[in-house]
C-alpha cells in the first residue's frame, strides 16, 4: 500500500520524501490556500519539485467545462500531476474527456461502491475516499473501503482506492487489510505512525541496559 502526504507545505513534503516515507502528495483547496494564499500555482511548482512522486491537485471548478479547462492547465505543470475532480453528474463528461486526453484523474466525493464503479468506468484512475467524513456521518469507513475493493475488482475496473485521513494507526492498518491501494495522511499523523505506546518503554529499557554496561561493536 502506498502512502501519500496530505500536505501542501514544502518543508513537510521535502522531509517525508527525503526519508522515503511517502510515494506522493495529496493536496486540497484548503491546504493550498493556507500554504500559499494568492500564489497557488507558483507554490504547486515548489511542491512538485520537493518530491519525485505523484502530486494530487484539486481542480478549482464544479462544472464540466470549467473542470476540463482547469485540469488541462494543471496537467501542464508536470507529468507528476494527478487532477482531483469532484464526482458529480456535471463532471462525468469532463472526467471522460480528460482520460481520453491522457490527463490522469482522481475522483473525489466518493462515498459508495456505486460511485466508485461509475467513476472508474468513465476514466478515473483513482477514487479518493474521505475516511473522516464517512466516520463523522456514522458510517463504517473501513467497510466502505472493503466494499469498494470488492466492487472494483468484480467489475474489472483498474482504479486505485485512496483512503484519505484515517483517524488512527489502527485504522491506517485496517485500510491496507481492506484493500486500499494508498492512504493519505497529514504530516502529524505520519509522524505518529513512527511510534507506538510501547516505544518509550522500549527506549527506557534500552537506556537502562546501556547505562550498566556500554560496549561498542567497533573493532578499532
Amino acid at each position: 500500500m502506498k502512502i501519500h502526504l496530505a500536505s501542501a507545505l514544502v518543508d513537510d513534503v521535502r522531509w517525508a520524501s527525503t526519508h522515503s516515507l511517502i510515494d506522493g502528495v495529496l493536496t486540497t483547496h484548503e491546504l493550498m490556500r493556507v500554504a500559499a494564499p494568492g500564489a497557488e500555482r507558483e507554490h504547486l511548482i515548489d511542491v512538485v519539485r520537493a518530491t519525485t512522486g505523484t502530486v494530487f491537485v484539486t481542480a478549482h471548478a464544479l462544472t464540466s467545462a470549467d473542470v476540463y479547462r482547469d485540469a488541462r492547465e494543471l496537467a501542464r505543470v508536470s507529468d507528476q500531476i494527478v487532477v482531483q475532480v469532484p464526482f458529480l453528474e456535471d463532471t462525468i463528461d469532463a472526467i471522460r474527456r480528460l482520460a481520453s486526453d491522457g490527463v490522469r484523474v482522481a475522483a473525489t466525493l466518493i462515498y459508495s461502491p456505486a460511485q466508485a464503479l461509475i467513476a472508474a468506468r468513465v476514466g478515473a484512475m483513482a477514487v479518493v475516499v474521505a475516511m473522516d467524513v464517512l466516520d463523522g456521518a456514522g458510517s463504517d469507513a473501513i467497510s466502505v473501503v472493503r466494499d469498494l475493493r470488492a466492487v472494483l475488482d468484480g467489475g474489472a475496473c483498474d482504479a486505485d482506492i485512496i483512503a484519505l485521513n484515517p483517524a488512527t494507526a489502527a485504522q491506517f492498518g485496517a485500510c491496507a487489510a481492506a484493500g486500499a491501494d494508498a492512504v493519505a495522511v497529514s504530516t502529524e499523523a505520519l509522524r505518529g505512525l513512527l511510534v507506538h505506546p510501547l516505544t518509550d518503554r522500549g527506549v527506557d529499557q534500552t537506556l537502562q541496559v546501556l547505562s550498566k554496561q556500554h560496549t561498542s561493536w567497533s573493532l578499532v
